[in-house]
């Protein structure tokens, strides 16, 4: 039976695929507040309790594009 072993940990795109996370979750965003025109009580509250989620996620990911675009400056990528 073959030995489980981790996968290496490629950093040189994660900038682009954080950046690309964000630029998708920002057009979740907007789509759900489309939705929020069509949208009362229970539905409007979860669409806007999941969008604050989503502005959480999108801090997250712009701290981590930060973390790796110093790394990459400092040579560690």
């Amino acid at each position: 039976m073959p030995k489980n072993t981790p996968k290496p940990d490629y950093r040189s795109d994660n900038v682009e695929k954080l950046q690309d996370m964000v630029k998708n979750t920002i057009g979740n965003m907007e789509a759900a507040e489309e939705t929020m025109a069509f949208s009362d009580g229970k539905e409007l509250e979860a669409i806007r309790e999941k969008n604050a989620r989503r502005e959480a996620s999108i801090e997250g990911f712009r701290e981590e594009i930060k973390d790796e675009t110093e790394a990459r400056k400092n040579g560690k990528v």
